[in-house]
């Protein structure tokens, strides 16, 4: 019912930047909070950022000042603009949405990957 289309990624050099979107063809179901989780193999997958529909981001200590998120309602879209990139930055990064369809149900991306090395 719900899919999320991912684009952007790639590699970069450390210092660099990459912009990732996402958008969610939610049928006309209310899309909620949207955002962006990664994940590297091994460890839990963690938050990157989030927006409500609101506006209002919410980010991980990791990238507060190096990344931004933004949304466009209109489009049921989300960009993530990750400047100045750090090896450790490197992971799949996944866009999930909460829709409200009847209950708030969570929807996730395929992934795509970013991969900062010099």
């Amino acid at each position: 019912q719900v899919q999320l289309l991912e684009s952007g990624g790639g590699s970069v050099q450390p210092g660099g930047s990459l912009r990732l979107s996402c958008t969610a063809s939610s049928s006309g179901f209310n899309v909620n909070d949207m955002g962006w989780f990664r994940e590297v193999p091994g460890k839990t997958r963690e938050l990157v950022a989030t927006i409500s529909r609101g506006g209002v981001a919410r980010y991980a200590d990791a990238v507060k000042g190096r990344f931004t998120i933004s949304r466009e309602n209109a489009k049921d879209t989300i960009d993530l603009q990750m400047d100045n990139l750090k090896p450790e930055d490197t992971a799949d990064y996944f866009c999930k949405a909460v829709v409200f369809i009847k209950v708030l149900t969570q929807y996730w991306g395929q992934g795509i990957q970013v991969t900062v090395s010099s």
